[in-house]
């Protein structure tokens, strides 16, 4: 499918042009018959002969930007000056920074923000060690951890390229929940090593936000660190993903009428995300469910399954699903079912294959940039339709989520976090979306609608005491003011 424009690859290009004559509307046309589209256009110096423009454009990809810059050299008397990318300038010296919360402006300020004052500080917290998350950064502060090994759609390109996508995650932790996130990139993709470097560098922070580690490493870091630590791990890719995609599954079945317990869900993709999904819908309540992955449907008597590791997630998914025995392929398994969610690869279905799905179909396209299906061929049979891009209704987007299960986590002071608190971020999130707005192009609200980040939270941080599992201390008999 054609890609649009996108602010993602958006460019302002410097231009002199003529002062008179039909220069600029060239411009314009020139950018809109090579398929970008002109979203700014300012004249930053304008003389008797000359205009300066800044014209500023979004295209669909870097070469995309390319053509349309070649095109606007070409435009008779048009001088082209600086081509600027915008996403390169929003990260030209990094996205985030560290200030300090008090000015520090004389002695006095020196002497109780650092030496000699400081040391008492650290003396009450050594003779009460709870007291780290009322005197210190840690009661509001989460490490975003990854090795690099699966950025985004990019793969395995180590920790100083993966750093742009950390510092982002930093920044919305901040903007949604008011979280203070540090991005920690290590050099290292040994799982031991890993698990010991998060254990020893954990008493700094309330949580450990995993992040584009690489299946199944993924799995095994989560659980030995969530077994190892009094703070709550959280891998976004798997969690993350699976509370979004299971609250916009709550509304997508409000706008069928059908039952969540009743509706049989096939899935394309077996990965970190895949799995975490599928967790998380059985715990939900989904009782028909069946995954497939590039060598087809998941079953325990598939050939490469016979003699796997019974340990192993492939393995937990096809003694975990797909209860009537279906076998074959995706496309075979598609056929009568109610629900399509798909964490894989681009076109694997056809508008064919979705009109074999049940009346009141549900489709959940989310690879991305280019999903498994085309949401607007998808849209001909189907009643509901969501993908992961911004540019189509029904965006699944993890930053719905993750802002506000910290938050929540952190407020609750909670030691972990499990199904009960994730369930109930599902709900929260769901529930954001009023009965009178509910529609089959509105499932799941805006990632700017207010709402979310507290709905969420409070979701969460109520689960976590439910469950016993919040640390909140009893007083010390001290305080800030007089320790």
């Amino acid at each position: 499918m054609a890609t649009a424009p996108s602010v993602s690859y958006s460019m302002t290009v410097r231009l002199e042009v003529p002062a008179g004559g039909s220069a600029v509307s060239q411009l314009t046309t020139a950018v809109e018959s090579s398929g970008g589209s002109v979203t700014g256009l300012d004249v930053t110096a304008s003389g008797h002969e000359r205009l300066r423009i800044d014209v500023t454009i979004a295209a669909s990809s870097t070469a995309h930007g390319d053509e349309i810059v070649a095109k606007l050299r070409e435009i008779e008397g048009v001088t082209l000056g600086k081509v600027s990318d915008r996403t390169f300038l929003m990260h030209l010296g990094g996205k985030i920074e560290m200030s300090s919360k008090h000015p520090i402006r004389s002695r006095d300020d020196l002497s109780m923000v650092y030496t000699p004052g400081v040391a008492r500080v650290c003396t009450q917290i050594a003779e009460h060690p709870e007291d780290a998350r009322r005197l210190t950064i840690k009661r509001n502060s989460i490490a975003v951890v990854t090795d690099g090994s699966a950025v985004l759609g990019l793969g395995n390109i180590g920790p100083k390229a993966a750093l742009p996508v950390m510092e982002g995650k930093a920044a919305l932790f901040k903007r949604f929940a008011g979280i203070d996130a540090w991005p920690i990139c290590l050099d290292n993709q040994d799982t031991d090593m890993i698990v010991e470097i998060v254990k020893s560098m954990a008493p700094g922070f309330a949580g450990i936000n995993l992040e584009d580690i690489s299946a199944p490493r993924c799995f095994e870091i989560e659980a030995r660190l969530r077994e190892a630590l009094d703070i709550p791990v959280f891998h976004d890719d798997q969690h993350g993903t699976a509370i979004v995609v299971l609250s916009a599954l709550y509304n997508a079945l409000r706008v069928v009428d059908k039952r969540i317990e009743d509706v049989r869900v096939v899935m394309s993709g077996a990965g970190a995300a895949g799995t975490a999904i599928l967790k998380l819908l059985l715990a939900a309540g989904v009782k028909h469910a069946v995954v497939a992955d590039i060598h087809g449907v998941v079953h325990a008597g598939r050939e490469d399954l016979v003699d796997a590791d019974p340990d192993s997630p492939l393995c937990w998914i096809a003694n975990n699903t797909n209860p009537e025995g279906v076998r074959g392929t995706l496309k075979d398994a598609v056929r009568g079912s109610d629900v399509f969610i798909g964490v894989s690869a681009p076109d694997v279905l056809g508008a064919a294959e979705v009109a074999t799905m049940a009346e009141g179909a549900i489709v959940f396209a989310l690879a991305n940039p280019d999903p498994e299906v085309d949401p607007a061929e998808a849209r001909r049979t189907a009643s509901v339709v969501a993908t992961g891009r911004s540019d189509f209704p029904n965006q699944i987007n993890n930053v719905l989520v993750f802002p506000g299960v910290f938050r929540g986590l952190l407020d609750a002071q909670s030691r972990t976090v499990n199904d009960s608190m994730m369930l109930a971020a599902a709900r929260a999130l769901a529930d954001v979306v009023l009965e009178d707005e509910l529609n089959a192009n509105y499932i799941i609200p805006s990632v700017f609608n207010e709402k979310v980040s507290g709905a969420v939270a409070g979701a969460v941080r109520d689960a976590a005491r439910a469950a016993g599992e919040s640390a909140l201390p009893p007083a010390s008999g001290t305080s800030a003011e007089l320790p």
